[in-house]
């Protein structure tokens, strides 16, 4: 299989940590950045090794050499230059959420089929060897019969009124920028939409929510997610069975998972990983588009189109 060139949208935190982890994929080639300075993008291909580096990102969706872009910038944006980049041919890995609404996504996922492109986004944590692991014990019955799940994921971000966490006009919140992961991981293990009974939030003085409880049913699963820029959570999953259960540390990376019944700790599992896990995905892309599909069949359109419907009821709950 060819090595497939990668143009990254952004010379931001989360596209350096992507970058970081393609050297761990054998079919990937980091060939271009783009980023909003010129400077920037100079500084950030000189760091990754990078061939090209794009001021401004129509520059780098024009590059006949890129295969496939990732795009890491703030999720405002994430609609505009996915569309733009499908419009020039290009495959994309979008970062979550990939938009902001279900009907950009709707538009997105009917361009991409038309461009008969792969669309993904790029929900990392599916891919994680401990996840797939977990999943594995639950399906195999290990802990019986599915009847609680909780999730949370948090971390104290300082209030900034124009940072992108708490800027309203940079889809800021705590729902989108973290809440993303919880819902995620609760619908990998369930499989069926959350009936969301309960929603409390804090909303802080630029309109955004820096804090939010989510409490539901999902079929006759308990499901309870916890997202916050005002501490730092367990970040962890459990999946709690009638006969065990089954923790995900720092569920968002997963680097292990450990299977209980009662207070005995009956397995383990640890993946020694030497990477942060995102070349998971990218390898997933990879093989996508040497097959010539269109969709990835762990992260699937119809996942992105829920996770879209999810937020906006509980944003709506909150409003």
């Amino acid at each position: 299989m060819a090595k497939l060139n990668w143009g990254i949208v952004s010379a931001g935190r989360i596209a350096a940590l992507f970058c970081q982890d393609l050297t761990f994929s054998a079919n990937s080639h980091l060939y271009a950045v783009a980023a909003r300075q010129q400077t920037d993008a100079n500084a950030f291909a000189k760091q990754y090794g990078i061939e090209k580096a794009y001021q401004g990102y129509q520059a780098l969706f024009d590059d006949p050499e890129v295969d496939i872009v990732y795009i890491a910038t703030p999720h405002n944006f994430h609609f505009q230059q996915a569309f733009d980049a499908l419009m020039a041919g290009k495959h994309v890995l979008c970062e979550k959420p990939m938009t902001v609404s279900i009907e950009e996504c709707h538009i997105l996922v009917k361009l991409a089929k038309d461009k008969g492109l792969l669309l993904m986004e790029a929900l990392w944590t599916y891919f994680l060897p401990a996840m797939q692991q977990a999943k594995k014990w639950l399906d195999e019955g290990r802990i019986g019969q599915l009847k609680h799940v909780k999730v949370d994921f948090g971390y104290p971000i300082p209030f900034t009124p124009d940072g992108r966490e708490y800027n309203p006009h940079l889809a800021g919140g705590c729902l989108l920028d973290m809440g993303i992961y919880p819902l995620a991981i609760a619908d990998y293990f369930v499989k069926a939409d959350i009936d969301i009974l309960y929603v409390q939030a804090h909303v802080c003085e630029t309109g955004v929510e820096d804090d939010v409880i989510i409490i539901g049913k999902s079929g006759d699963v308990t499901v309870s997610l916890a997202a916050t820029f005002l501490c730092r959570l367990s970040n962890n999953a459990y999946l709690i069975g009638d006969k065990g259960y089954i923790v995900i540390p720092d569920a968002f990376r997963a680097y292990e998972c450990s299977l209980y019944h009662l207070d005995e700790l009956v397995d383990s599992f640890t993946d020694n990983r030497q990477s942060l896990g995102y070349h998971f995905e990218a390898d997933e892309a990879c093989r996508l588009i040497e097959q010539g599909e269109q969709e990835s069949m762990v992260v699937t359109h119809q996942h992105s189109l829920l996770f879209q419907s999810q937020i906006a009821r509980v944003s709506a709950l909150i409003k």
